[in-house]
């Protein structure tokens, strides 16, 4: 039933953006691809070559790769075990949320922490300068680091460069099948940061099941104050603005809190060094918030333009 139900928010979502495409620059500035099927969820960032080339080494070894094929099957078995086993005598904490609970998700006081996100830069992809990293900073907690550089490369190809990230790593159950966070019973995201002063952005990726639905992310700002004190942020979903490729959708709608994909942070647009020193970033449940989302749609004529 709950498979059901996502594939038909993604159906919907699909055709709204197909019937109603947007052109408004959201966010970040990234290239559109007016293809309407998508090959790969890494989109024009796939080096073809390199994935021709890997593609005719996986066809020579086919016969070579049984054994490990078998292998493997005998990993994702075990998996597989390990997670029914989970599911009947695991923890169910998160079906018992009441107001007030504040429950962290990460907790950026260890390696182990740190392993399960990735930073990246434009010059990760040859389209820009700038560079960033995630290390654990002098008082044990889990810092974002680097430079934006918005220089773009003279090649004649990237127009607008300067963007540094971390994301979570994308969840992967037995058999390579992605999953999703479940934080339906919460309102709020929450987070103990340090900043410098700049202005960041939180990314959630609701990445759905059709390919049109691959770059769906929710945004918000987070302002940071600068100085040595750490502060508290509470940021409802309900403030949350989706956007897709880095464009901002004329249909918004709510964040699917049942599909998170992937949480991340970005800092973009202002050239400098930036610094984001993070403790935790966790989930709360506030009942007296009574918001379900804050931005009003209204029915316009079909005649109007990015409709």
């Amino acid at each position: 039933m709950w498979k059901n139900t996502k594939l038909f928010h993604d159906t919907c979502r699909q055709c709204r953006r197909s019937l109603f495409p947007s052109n408004e620059r959201g966010i970040q500035s990234t290239s559109v691809s007016n293809r309407f099927w998508e090959s790969s969820p890494r989109g024009e960032y796939r080096d073809q070559k390199k994935f021709a080339k890997e593609y005719e080494k996986e066809q020579l070894k086919k016969l070579w790769g049984l054994k490990d094929g078998f292998r493997d099957l005998r990993d994702e078995v075990f998996k597989w075990t390990k997670e029914v086993k989970d599911h009947v005598t695991g923890d169910d904490s998160h079906l018992w949320v009441i107001h007030g609970d504040r429950d962290p998700v990460w907790t950026f006081n260890n390696k182990n922490t740190l392993s399960q996100f990735q930073a990246f830069s434009d010059s990760d992809h040859n389209e820009g300068f700038s560079k960033c990293e995630l290390v654990m900073s002098p008082t044990g907690k889990g810092l974002f680091q680097g430079f934006v550089n918005t220089r773009p490369p003279k090649d004649g190809r990237v127009k607008y460069a300067g963007y540094c990230i971390m994301k979570s790593n994308d969840i992967v159950k037995s058999f390579k099948r992605r999953a999703h966070m479940d934080w339906s019973n919460y309102t709020h995201l929450v987070m103990r940061v340090r900043g410098d002063g700049r202005s960041f952005v939180i990314n959630l990726s609701v990445a759905g099941f059709y390919d049109i639905t691959w770059n769906d992310v929710y945004h918000y700002v987070l302002f940071t104050r600068g100085g040595p004190y750490w502060q508290f942020v509470k940021i409802p979903f309900s403030k949350f603005v989706m956007a897709s490729k880095g464009r901002t959708q004329d249909f918004q709608e709510r964040v699917p809190l049942t599909q998170i994909s992937s949480f991340g942070i970005a800092a973009a647009k202002v050239d400098g060094p930036f610094s984001l020193e993070i403790d935790y970033v966790g989930l709360e449940c506030d009942e007296s918030f009574a918001e379900e989302f804050a931005y009003e749609m209204y029915r316009v004529p079909k005649y109007i333009a990015n409709v």
